[in-house]
């Protein structure tokens, strides 16, 4: 008898959380936290067909522009979101987006401005599943430099504030005390949310391309919050980065078609 490899065993079939098989996703796959956010990714999309809905895991599959995508909401937090990397990976996914909703940590960054990460810092535990906490979690350098290079030409167009640098993946929402909020902020990292590093460091283990954007929700260094209504701002953005996402991908795939 020999413990079980989870990873060979479903490589290549239905996977156990997604409910998903080889054929149903395309390469490239966003990841939205919020099941409902399928939904706003699938009405950009040309012949969206929802492919599966278990557990927090909802995917729609179709195509933008010719190029087949799709998108999987994965949970909130790093153990959840690694699960949607992993399964997503062993039926032909390779390039993952998180589109997210993020908390500002510094001055002069408004809600509904964009966040892309070059960095997380993994306050989280899953990552130690994988590998030292000295490992790095960062994402693939040639598909976040697209991002950029495409939320810039969007910018004006679409008019967003637009902040790129190092985000923090925390795993408590409500353990993230003031003491907590002022020291990230002192580290100059630009915001906190709950699963980039994972995706990150998952997707570059199983030699996949991963980036991060998200629309700011709050900010918590200078109090602007939005608890108990409706954050019309976030809606605008989070609307705002999948345009830019999608118009990325596909300068990302003409590029890779023209080089030699």
């Amino acid at each position: 008898m020999a413990p079980v490899n989870k990873g060979e065993v479903t490589l290549g079939k239905i996977q156990y959380h997604l409910r998903l098989k080889p054929g149903d996703v395309g390469k490239y796959v966003l990841l939205p936290g919020d099941p409902a956010r399928s939904d706003r990714v699938a009405k950009y999309l040309e012949e969206p067909q929802l492919m599966a809905h278990n557990r927090e895991y909802r995917t729609f599959t179709g195509y933008y522009k010719g190029i087949k995508v799709s998108v999987t909401s994965t949970g909130i937090g790093c153990p959840s979101a690694a699960i949607a990397v992993e399964e997503l990976a062993n039926i032909g996914a390779e390039v993952f987006i998180r589109i997210g909703s993020s908390a500002a940590l510094q001055p002069g960054i408004a809600l509904g401005d964009l966040l892309i990460s070059c960095g997380s810092m993994k306050n989280e535990g899953t990552s130690r599943f994988y590998v030292p906490d000295v490992f790095p979690a960062v994402p693939d350098i040639e598909f976040t430099s697209t991002l950029i290079a495409t939320a810039r030409r969007l910018q004006s167009e679409l008019d967003f504030g637009l902040h790129v640098g190092i985000c923090a993946s925390d795993d408590s929402f409500y353990g993230e005390t003031p003491e907590w909020i002022e020291k990230l902020s002192r580290l100059g990292v630009i915001n906190v949310e709950m699963e980039s590093s994972a995706i990150f460091t998952v997707a570059y283990l199983r030699r996949c391309k991963a980036a991060s954007i998200c629309a700011v929700s709050g900010n918590l260094v200078t109090g602007e919050v939005i608890y108990e209504t409706e954050n019309k701002r976030l809606v605008e953005g989070w609307e705002k980065e999948i345009k830019v996402v999608l118009e990325a991908i596909y300068a990302y795939e003409r590029q890779r078609q023209t080089q030699p």
